[in-house]
């Protein structure tokens, strides 16, 4: 049995499986999914799972390059925008490297999550919850 925080296969796999600058997309459960990246449904009832601890387990195991979000995230939800910021703050500081943070509209960035590997529903309902993983090496 794996021993790190993140015990889910799939994104366990889906970790495994990335190379440097390919996008994975954490989403809250209303996010649309095209039809070509892989979808790993997470969602159990609203809230569950959400998205910090999704992003937090994942960040046991990935490197990240850097992080774009929706602009709406700034104005509608501005408790979890700074509380993912923190986070990202963190994650550069352990992993020795920083992570650039960019925005885009929300309308680009349903646009763009069709060419991510993946897209990572959660049970996640706080607006604009949604962020494009954009991997790194860690050497």
């Amino acid at each position: 049995m794996k021993k790190t925080t993140l015990l889910n296969s799939h994104l366990s796999a889906l970790v495994a499986s990335v190379g440097h600058t390919d996008d994975i997309v954490l989403a809250d459960a209303g996010l649309p999914i095209p039809a070509g990246p892989q979808r790993i449904d997470l969602a159990v009832s609203p809230g569950l799972p959400g998205l910090l601890p999704v992003f937090n387990a994942v960040l046991t195991e990935l490197q990240l390059e850097g992080v774009i979000l929706a602009q709406e995230i700034i104005s509608a939800s501005p408790e979890l925008h700074q509380q993912l910021l923190a986070r990202i703050a963190d994650a550069g500081i352990a992993q020795g490297k920083d992570i650039t943070v960019s925005y885009i509209s929300h309308e680009q960035f349903k646009q763009d999550n069709a060419r991510a590997k993946a897209v990572v529903r959660t049970g996640e309902c706080t607006p604009y919850a949604n962020l494009i993983l954009r991997c790194g090496v860690p050497f």
